[in-house]
Parts: structure tokens; sequence; C-alpha cells
């Protein structure tokens, strides 16, 4: 894949960014989501990526100037996790992932995504999602409403 100078290279994770991307997840979260209580301490969120996320997940990581900017983890047809450093979405990397994942996920995906997050809407909507369903959140851990999109091919 041609990358333009200045743009974030997309890899497979390795071991070795476990912390970077579970900072960025925690940033993104924070900056993304500042309403919505997190479940989970900062230190589990990093245990989690080093010991779940990395080894047990198919999870990609956008890199920049040495610093993981972007992440995004597919896991049986479930897009799980995509989060962006702050500083970094609107500038189509958001755009470049999906791509990936619509590459690697030829059958579709489905995701969750908290109904507070309206751009997050907005985003998967344009590329062809769907709402499937939305729940009262009694069904996440952060006891959050949130909503299924689901992409068919």
């Amino acid at each position: 894949m041609d990358i333009p100078d200045g743009e974030p290279l997309i890899r497979r994770a390795t071991s070795a960014d476990a912390a970077g991307t579970a900072e960025t997840w925690l940033r993104s979260y924070d900056a993304a989501l500042p309403t919505v209580r997190r479940a989970h301490t900062d230190d589990e969120v990093r245990d989690y990526f080093r010991y779940v996320v990395i080894p047990e997940r198919e999870t990609w990581v956008a890199e920049a100037g040495g610093e993981i900017v972007g992440m995004m983890v597919l896991h049986d047809g479930w897009l799980d996790q995509l989060y962006l450093a702050p500083g970094w979405r609107g500038r189509g990397l958001g755009d470049r992932f999906m791509t990936l994942a619509k590459e690697r996920s030829l059958s579709g995906l489905d995701l969750w995504t908290f109904q507070i997050n309206t751009p997050a809407h907005r985003f998967y909507e344009r590329h062809g999602f769907a709402v499937a369903e939305r729940t009262d959140g009694s069904g996440n851990e952060e006891r959050e409403p949130d909503v299924r999109y689901v992409w068919r091919p």
C-alpha cells in the first residue's frame, strides 16, 4: 500500500505495541466519550490489551513518528474496537481502517457503539453500516445505551 509522506503506516500489532495501543484507546475513549463511565481502570485496560487483545485478536495499529495513533480490532465477524488518537480524527485514518476491515471481513461486520456517540454513528453510516438494534445498555459493562450496526457486502 502506498503511504503518502506523513501518513501513518497501518500494520498488524505485535506484543511490543500493547502499551502504545492501550494508551491510544484510553486517550481516544476519554476524548470521544467524556460522559460515559469506563468500567475498568487504566491499569486494567493496559493489562487487557497486553494479555488478551494483542495476543488473541486480529489487532491493527496505525503508527506515525514511532507512536501508535490509531487501533482497530477484528474478531469473529465483529469490529470490536476502532479508536484514533484525538489529533488524528477527521484526517482519513478511520476511512483507511474501515477499508481494511471490509477487505478482511468479506462476509460482513457487526459492531456496537454507544447511542451518545453521534460522530461514530455518522462515520459508520457513511461506510454503509445500518442500525440493527438499540438497547438500554443493560447488557454492557458501562450500562450505557448502545446501538448495534451491521454491514453486509
